[in-house]
């Protein structure tokens, strides 16, 4: 494992870490769309079908745990929750992601590296996270006035993608045959996503102000 692979994965879970901090401390998910977590528990439960069959390293093993674990929790606390559920901010929160599960299983189902059916479900899992963003990206830009930890939760998100891409650079220049079409432009198309946020984000950041995205 690299150094920007081993990155990528601590900011991934320093993602999950503020988002539960703010569900778990703060009491509160005012901010933060559960259609996005919605998506992330799909991704991941297709993504890990192999956990209990193809056993890579206890690393690996742990990751995976970890991120299926914290993406179902995190949907639990925000519908079950007596609490967190009130901060939900329902009428705002209205991004159809359904449009989004559909397409990415159609073209999982014409694109992929091999036509099996954990295959197929990796393909799915890899488009469907670089667009599962989207409705958090949606609700931000309606809210406009973002909370520290809702906006550092989304940062870290977008620093592990890229990070993520450094990774397949290095290791396409340091591995033979290193080639994953499939991931690489879904990972491109999910950090350019990021792009307007982070402008906005830095800016604040310089700036010492709480961060505000424009209408």
């Amino acid at each position: 494992m690299n150094i920007f692979r081993l990155a990528g994965d601590m900011t991934h879970l320093a993602s999950i870490v503020v988002l539960l901090l703010k569900i778990h401390t703060i009491k509160s998910c005012a901010g933060i769309s559960l259609k996005t977590q919605e998506l992330y528990a799909l991704v991941f439960a297709a993504r890990y079908l192999d956990i209990f069959i193809n056993f890579i390293s206890l690393y690996n093993t742990i990751m995976k745990f970890i991120f299926l674990g914290s993406s179902f929790s995190i949907v639990w606390y925000m519908r079950r929750h007596k609490v967190v559920r009130r901060s939900y901010d329902k009428d705002q929160d209205t991004f159809r992601h359904v449009l989004l599960v559909l397409p990415c299983l159609l073209l999982a189902l014409l694109i992929h590296e091999r036509f099996t059916f954990r295959e197929v479900m990796w393909s799915f899992s890899i488009y469907l996270e670089a667009v599962a963003i989207l409705p958090q990206l949606v609700l931000l830009q309606r809210t406009r006035n973002i909370d520290n930890l809702t906006g550092q939760y989304v940062a870290l998100l977008g620093a592990y993608r890229a990070l993520y891409i450094l990774n397949w650079i290095y290791r396409y220049f340091t591995e033979e045959n290193f080639v994953h079409w499939i991931t690489w432009i879904s990972g491109l198309i999910q950090t350019l996503l990021y792009a307007d946020f982070f402008y906005y984000y830095f800016q604040s950041w310089k700036n010492n102000e709480r961060l505000h995205l424009p209408a």
